[in-house]
């Protein structure tokens, strides 16, 4: 009988066989795997590209530290709301379209796109509160627009009390949707902001995107505004500017624990009623009115987002306290 090795020690012709057979299938595999990955990344680029001459333009660009910033405004009211989105809302003129609907028979409504968001540019300026609050004044500024409500969602409740503090002869009040506050727990996270990068730059974050559930399913927008919405959050995803803001959320958390809102500004504020992910959210904005002259928080049920489901809730409500303060 022959035996399968040889008496040196080397492989038999079978192992040989056997070895040359691996290292095809691996060989397959590996080719497998970089044609995918390639695969990937040419229709990133070229979906990419694709979708630049498909988004529709809206609202006007306003220079601001010499670049473009898009503001949209709507309404014809003699009292002016300027709204601000929460952290990396991709379109927030047209995330915001409930609600600015139903704000804009009352109010003139101007919605600005910090740096990052929509279709403003990018900026390679830090993103610390300071930076934000001041492009965002410089634009209202250039409008000619120095008098109106500051309306902030989420994250914009810190850059929110950082602004009435520094411009409090032009904001009349400051209305909260689902708004952060400083002394929140969890926002010392470090996030792996490199791997979003990656995400972005290969194509993967697309395909992840394309396999997530719609955000947008079941709310009030149609078709094409949604689809005006997946363009601009593919287009605007981990970008350098957000990707800057996200870095520095825990320290500009930090810088807004020692402000407070100023105790003659009236501050309503609408919180999601069954938030689970922060301990004490409603006990926290409860805090934040207790000096104040003409303070409330009013719970909602819904999600973080509650400008998507509860635009003509707000909207009365707002008024409501508006008139009974004056």
């Amino acid at each position: 009988m022959k035996s399968e090795t040889t008496t040196n020690g080397k492989p038999t012709s079978k192992q040989k066989k056997w070895l040359i057979i691996l290292l095809k299938v691996l060989a397959i595999l590996v080719i497998a795997v970089v044609v995918f990955i390639a695969t990937v990344f040419i229709v990133n680029k070229i979906s990419s590209k694709s979708e630049e001459g498909k988004i529709i333009p809206y609202g006007q660009s306003v220079k601001v530290d010499g670049k473009n910033m898009n503001v949209l405004i709507q309404g014809q009211g003699k009292e002016t709301i300027v709204l601000l989105p929460g952290y990396g809302t991709a379109a927030p003129a047209l995330d915001f379209k409930p609600l600015i609907e139903e704000l804009s028979p009352y109010y003139k409504v101007v919605m600005v796109e910090p740096f990052g968001y929509g279709l403003s540019d990018g900026t390679k300026k830090e993103r610390t509160t300071e930076n934000i609050v001041s492009e965002i004044h410089e634009a209202l500024q250039s409008l000619h627009i120095d008098r109106y409500m500051l309306m902030g969602h989420s994250i914009a409740g810190i850059y929110g009390i950082d602004y009435v503090n520094k411009y409090p002869t032009e904001v009349s009040a400051f209305v909260g949707i689902d708004s952060s506050v400083p002394t929140q727990g969890g926002m010392d996270v470090k996030f792996p902001t490199g791997s979003f990068k990656l995400l972005k730059q290969s194509g993967f974050g697309r395909l992840l995107f394309k396999f997530g559930t719609d955000p947008y399913a079941g709310l009030p927008y149609d078709d094409e505004t949604k689809e005006q919405i997946r363009m601009l959050s593919l287009k605007n995803m981990y970008e350098p500017t957000t990707l800057n803001e996200m870095e520095h959320i825990y320290s500009n958390f930090v810088a807004a624990q020692k402000l407070k809102f100023p105790k003659n500004l009236p501050l309503i504020f609408f919180i999601q009623a069954n938030n689970t992910g922060v301990e004490g959210w409603i006990p926290l904005h409860e805090e934040q009115i207790k000096d104040s002259l003409h303070g409330k928080v009013m719970t909602m049920e819904g999600s973080h987002y509650l400008h998507h489901t509860k635009s003509k809730e707000i909207t009365e409500n707002l008024r409501r306290f508006m008139e009974e303060i004056k």
